[in-house]
């Protein structure tokens, strides 16, 4: 039967990811609203906000490490519930708490809980969907992310109208009905482990995986030029006598980008290889931001924006492709996990390292290092490519060898 671009449709369980994921996203109100909220209602300082944000991350980190490990060794549908049913809970007592500490706590489990579910998420995705089928089912997905999220800071705005707590009680009920839609519908994907994939594999084996932490790498060189839009981005916007609502008519052309364009690209990117379209997409992106250091207007500033979008859209599925392709089957858990750390890490890292030398060299020196940055980690790419096209091969034909005759 053709799908809704002429080629075979997708699983039916991967359109319940979709479903679950655009719920979820659309009442993701917490994280956008978390820093406004702690400083307004619960009197922190800017520095103290900053610091519960950071324990968040702290918590995420260890998150899609756990989680990487439970989803191979337990389940993914399990571990998947788990860390929405938690998050959903944790929501709830952040929104309750109002204790300094407690808030802290609070916010550092919901990270853990919150992020454990991603790469039980990713290993069940990449477990529905045949290799074939993946580029374009990870673009659509990726597009449901973004709608969600567009949504989300919409209807936020709405909500706040109600009192913040109400943020924290609709996005826990989009979490758990969520979480309710998977437990229903979706039924366990963790594939048998075959004796070709590291049956008795661990962390270690991913780790010793050269291959896989050079694309994590280049990915971690990608997520700390891109995070940049979240911290240096407003102030250097700032910096030319631009107000904070025309950075917010500025970034947002990147969500109406994607959620506009990013389904137009399936079919230009189910004839692509991903390891090649993710070197040109970090060109890309580089290119846009150290464009930043020559931008002084809304509309050169929205110029910048939509190149480096342009540059994250072919990013986003063919990253998520060539992940799941260097995953072997009995522990893409881990490795989803491992690759999920490289985005906390740059959650942390990007606005450290970019005030660090925004404060010591400049706007300019900032901008023309995330040009460097994504050229660097473009070329890496490139002469990475061949290894990652062998590796992704090798892995497909022991799946192919080990799996069972069906008539």
């Amino acid at each position: 039967m053709a799908g809704i671009t002429g080629q075979q449709r997708l699983p039916g369980q991967f359109w319940v990811l979709w479903v679950a994921t655009l719920v979820n996203r659309a009442g993701s109100f917490v994280i956008i609203f978390l820093t406004i909220y702690l400083t307004r209602e619960r009197g922190f300082s800017e520095s103290a906000a900053g610091l519960v944000i950071g324990l968040y991350g702290v918590g995420g980190a260890i998150g899609v490490t756990a989680g990487g490990q439970l989803a191979d060794r337990w389940g993914r549908r399990p571990t998947a519930l788990l860390g929405l049913f938690s998050a959903s809970a944790l929501m709830v007592a952040l929104g309750l708490a109002q204790d300094r500490i407690a808030i802290m706590v609070a916010a550092a489990a919901l990270g853990l809980a919150a992020e454990s579910a991603r790469p039980a998420l990713g290993a069940m995705m990449t477990d529905i969907v045949p290799e074939a089928d993946r580029m374009r089912a990870f673009n659509i997905y990726y597009w449901a992310i973004n709608l969600g999220f567009a949504i989300a800071a919409v209807l936020a705005g709405l909500a706040t109208r109600a009192g913040y707590l109400t943020l924290f009680l609709v996005d826990a009920v989009t979490t758990a009905a969520a979480a309710l839609l998977i437990a229903v519908k979706v039924r366990e994907t963790r594939p048998e482990v075959v004796e070709h994939e590291h049956q008795a594999g661990s962390l270690r084996t991913v780790l010793r995986d050269r291959v896989f932490l050079g694309f994590v790498a280049c990915n971690l060189l990608l997520a700390l030029v891109l995070l940049q839009h979240m911290s240096m981005l407003p102030l250097a916007m700032l910096d030319d006598g631009l107000s904070s609502s025309t950075f917010g008519v500025v970034i947002a052309l990147n969500g109406v980008m994607i959620v506009t364009g990013q389904l137009g690209l399936t079919r230009l990117l189910a004839r692509r290889r991903p390891a090649l379209v993710l070197p040109v997409s970090s060109m890309v992106v580089g290119l846009g931001f150290g464009l930043t250091a020559f931008a002084h207007t809304p509309v050169w500033y929205g110029a910048t924006v939509l190149i480096w979008t342009a540059g994250e859209m072919l990013n986003a599925p063919s990253n998520a492709t060539l992940l799941a392709g260097l995953s072997p089957a009995a522990m893409r858990g881990r490795y989803q996990g491992a690759f999920s750390l490289s985005w906390q890490m740059a959650s942390f890292l990007a606005p450290t390292l970019g005030g660090a030398v925004r404060d010591h060299a400049g706007n300019t020196t900032l901008w023309l290092g995330c040009l460097g940055l994504g050229v660097v980690g473009g070329v890496w790419g490139l002469l990475a490519a061949p290894a990652r096209e062998r590796r992704v091969a090798a892995l497909a034909a022991a799946r192919r060898e080990a799996a069972p005759a069906k008539i």
